[in-house]
Parts: structure tokens; C-alpha cells; sequence
């Protein structure tokens, strides 16, 4: 009776460990599946943090430059309109752009959240700063863009009113959205020394400036993000 007693208890000691290793190897394959997928995600993610940062390095550019533009034409006014032809002027002004705006590729982000992948993330610095990024950042860098956006609407269209400005369109050329080259105008000396176009290029300097100091914040947030999130990969 003790030897049976003893197989039953060891029969039923064996079949409680195999339920209990089953449970838990199901468990840790989840896990690891989970796991897989979040690397899965900040892979891509990776791959989005460098596009956006290409994209935030054009943009900058962009904006550098016509800061620089804006610089010279107001010396120009400066000066009478003396150091440069009005063809010239003329050009510099349409390669003036403060109105391209960052778009941030959010897809990635938010499939980590809806998938609970985000919460998987080890460094509370990288769940921080994907959070700044993607909320705050994104939500500020909206605002300023729509504000600068409807400024450059009356700049572009100023220009192309008082300077009578028709051009020709390369929809293939430029890094954003295309290049023009002017066909004919009628340069209005009156306008372009007036304190009102005077002022309409200090605003566009202003905005272009803004933006840029915007745009550098933003993408220093977007660096350190894809320093910690590679280094989460690689834990």
C-alpha cells in the first residue's frame, strides 16, 4: 500500500510539474514573443527617427538660408537698391520659403502604444522623451506651423501682386516641394522701398528665426531618442 501511495504521489507530483513547466513555458514564450515584437517596433522606429531628422536638416537649411536672403535684400533697401538688379531681387525673393512646415512620422509611436509594446520599453528616459516628442513637441510644432503657414500665404502673395511676378514651375526640382523660374514682372521701385515691404520682411525673418530655433529643439529631442533607442535594441 506505501509502494502504491508513494508511485501515485510521484505520478502526481511528475504530472503538476509538467502542467506547471507547460504554463510557464507558454508564458515565457509569450513574453519573448512580446519582446520580439517591441524590437520589431523600435527598429522601425529607428528607421523613422532618421527620415524625420533628414527631413528637420532640409528644413533648417531651407530656413538658414532665407534668413540669409532676407538679410541682403534689406540692405539692399538700405543701400537705395543699389547693389543688386531687380532681377536679382526679385529671384532672392522667391527662393525666400519660412513656410515649410515638419511633418513627424507618428505611425510607428502609436503602434507601440495601441499594441502595449510601449510599456515593454526598459529606459524611462526613452518613454520620456518618445512621449515629449510625440505629444508636446508635435502638438507645439502644429501651432507654430499653422501661424507661419497663413503669414506666408500674404508674403507670397504680396510678392506676386506688387511685383506683377509670373513664373515658369518644375514640379520635379527642389527638396520639398518643387522650384519656379521667373518669365516676366514689373518691379514696383515704390513698394520695395516702403516701410510696409520693409516690415514684411522683418516679420518673415522673424518667423523664419523662430522656426529654426523650434526645429533645433525638436531635433535634438529626435537624437537623443534614436541614441536610447538603440541602445534599448541592443540590452
Amino acid at each position: 500500500m506505501k509502494n502504491i501511495l508513494t508511485r501515485g504521489g510521484i505520478e502526481f507530483l511528475a504530472v503538476f510539474l509538467g502542467i506547471a513547466l507547460s504554463f510557464y513555458m507558454e508564458e515565457w514564450q509569450t513574453e519573448k514573443d512580446n519582446e520580439d515584437k517591441k524590437d520589431q517596433y523600435l527598429s522601425d522606429l529607428i528607421n523613422t527617427l532618421e527620415v524625420d531628422i533628414e527631413q528637420i536638416d532640409k528644413l533648417l537649411k531651407t530656413l538658414i538660408n532665407s534668413d540669409k536672403l532676407i538679410a541682403v535684400i534689406q540692405t539692399d533697401i538700405d543701400k537705395n537698391h543699389t547693389t543688386h538688379s531687380d532681377a536679382d531681387i526679385l529671384k532672392k525673393l522667391l527662393d525666400i520659403e519660412v513656410g515649410f512646415s515638419f511633418f513627424p512620422q507618428d505611425g510607428i509611436f502609436n503602434q507601440l502604444i495601441s499594441t502595449g509594446s510601449f510599456e515593454l520599453i526598459k529606459n524611462v528616459e526613452l518613454k520620456n522623451i518618445l512621449l515629449k516628442m510625440y505629444n508636446h513637441q508635435k502638438q507645439r510644432n502644429y501651432a507654430t506651423s499653422t501661424e507661419i503657414d497663413h503669414f506666408n500665404i500674404r508674403f507670397r502673395n504680396e510678392i506676386l501682386d506688387k511685383f506683377r511676378v509670373s513664373f515658369n514651375y518644375n514640379s520635379l526640382d527642389g527638396a520639398f516641394y518643387g522650384s519656379r523660374t521667373i518669365n516676366q514682372y514689373k518691379f514696383s521701385q515704390t513698394y520695395y522701398m516702403s516701410n510696409a515691404f520693409y516690415g514684411l520682411l522683418s516679420q518673415a525673418n522673424l518667423y523664419g528665426n523662430m522656426y529654426t530655433r523650434q526645429l533645433r529643439d525638436i531635433e535634438k529631442s529626435y537624437f537623443t531618442a534614436l541614441l536610447l533607442t538603440k541602445n534599448e535594441i541592443t540590452k
